[in-house]
């Protein structure tokens, strides 16, 4: 029997979704606590991947029991285990042909910077910048960069291909605190990280926007912008059509 589930979890406290020999991670726990209640191995098999330090809001992920559980009775099952740096929201039964990763439509990122006094009870879930920002510079960034596009300058690690629709990107003030969404089919390795770094490069006047236009249309223009650390970023939602 084929079950999904949606969950989040705190970056802070793993080292990245992906399954790891000796260290831990979202994916060695989830896995663990479900070959208990299976009795038997369990492999899940996620949306995408997160680095260390990254959190979810909305991560989801597919697996196999060899036995048929109610849902609300999974959900409460795990959460038992995995509890308290887990937390699985939603669990539902699907069909066999479902996959986590292949089946997705839309994710959405969301990127949190912290403008305020330092606090170090922050410190682990946002970028910590002391820097004025200019909302409207990023505004401007965003809509330079949604779009299908080449984001090899943005992309850390080799791929066959680069292309990418980003669907939207919307810049939100909340007092100290600014947010960036980003929305599209996929993304790729530090791909948000590195989004944010240029941003905030164009903010700090380190490069301007004819920059980015430069980074996004020539192909063979190859410059490196600033990565924005880990902490600040979450796997905000993965949306299906079930």
């Amino acid at each position: 029997m084929r079950y999904f589930i949606r969950f989040s979890y705190d970056g802070s406290h793993f080292n990245g979704f992906q399954r790891l020999k000796k260290e831990r991670s979202v994916q060695n726990t989830l896995e663990d606590a479900l070959s208990i209640i299976n009795k038997k191995s369990v492999e899940i098999k996620g949306a995408g991947r997160t680095d260390v330090g990254v959190h979810a809001n909305g991560q989801c992920a597919h697996f196999d029991l060899d036995m048929e559980i109610e849902p609300d009775r999974l959900k409460i099952a795990i959460n038992s285990i995995v509890h308290p740096y887990i937390h699985i929201g939603e669990c539902r039964k699907v069909s066999d042909d479902f996959h986590a990763r292949f089946s997705v439509k839309r994710k959405k990122y969301v990127y949190k910077i912290w403008c305020g006094e330092y606090d170090p009870r922050k410190f682990d879930y946002y970028l910590m910048y002391p820097k004025e920002i200019d909302v409207n510079k990023l505004k401007k960034c965003a809509s330079v960069l949604i779009g299908k596009h080449d984001f090899h300058n943005f992309v850390s690690g080799e791929r066959d291909n680069y292309d990418m629709e980003i669907e939207d990107i919307e810049v939100i003030e909340k007092g100290m605190e600014i947010d960036i969404v980003f929305t599209g089919k996929s993304f790729y390795r530090y791909m948000v990280r590195n989004l944010v770094g240029g941003m905030l490069d164009v903010n700090e006047g380190k490069c301007d926007i004819l920059l980015l236009q430069k980074m996004l249309n020539n192909k063979d223009f190859d410059y490196q912008l600033s990565c924005a650390t880990a902490k600040g970023l979450y796997l905000e939602g993965v949306y299906y059509e079930f």
